[in-house]
């Protein structure tokens, strides 16, 4: 059962992550040419296409995007129960539990988007297709920091202070819901 649960759960995590990037994206106005926006567009078309069609976007924000993930972040903590107890009974706590889903997702998503782009800034200086892409996801995070902390010495420590930021988030989530927040 554990291998099962693991599956489902990376299966979920993993096109949760993908529809919050696809929202992001756009969100930030990323370069929808790029080979890896369009890798992002095309796996996640066939489930929103449809959707759109009853589900407009609102300004910058990708709501049948957002939907879908949220959705899915609801139905995974059941899922999971279901294949490990073998039942499971409706629950509007579930509801909660999508949108705790959903935030500390996008938390993750936004922590290795920044590890991503400080690791490959060392390696492929700017001429990888992915760096423009990750640069205009990661600098609207990044920029506000900057002009507080400065880059001393050659070395940019905005990345460091929002990951900072980030693992303050966490443990606030740790604090706030203790036992669910580390089985989502």
């Amino acid at each position: 059962m554990l291998t099962l649960t693991f599956l489902v759960k990376t299966l979920f995590d993993f096109y949760i992550m993908v529809l919050l990037l696809r929202i992001w994206m756009q969100w930030t106005r990323c370069d929808f040419y790029n080979p890896f926006s369009q890798f992002i567009v095309k796996i996640t078309q066939p489930v929103i296409k449809p959707l759109r069609r009853v589900i407009p976007s609102m300004g910058p924000i990708d709501t049948a995007s957002l939907l879908l993930a949220f959705i899915l972040a609801t139905l995974k903590f059941p899922l999971e129960m279901l294949i490990q107890l073998g039942g499971v009974s409706p629950d509007p706590l579930y509801l909660l539990v999508g949108l705790l889903t959903l935030v500390k997702s996008a938390g993750q998503l936004i922590f290795w988007v920044i590890i991503i782009r400080s690791l490959m800034s060392w390696v492929s200086q700017g001429r990888s297709p992915m760096d423009q892409v990750l640069y205009q996801l990661s600098e609207p995070l990044m920029a506000p920091v900057r002009r507080i902390i400065p880059a001393m010495g050659g070395i940019d420590f905005s990345a460091m202070v929002v990951i900072l930021i980030l693992y303050v988030f966490n443990y606030l989530g740790m604090d706030l819901f203790p036992t669910l927040w580390y089985r989502l």
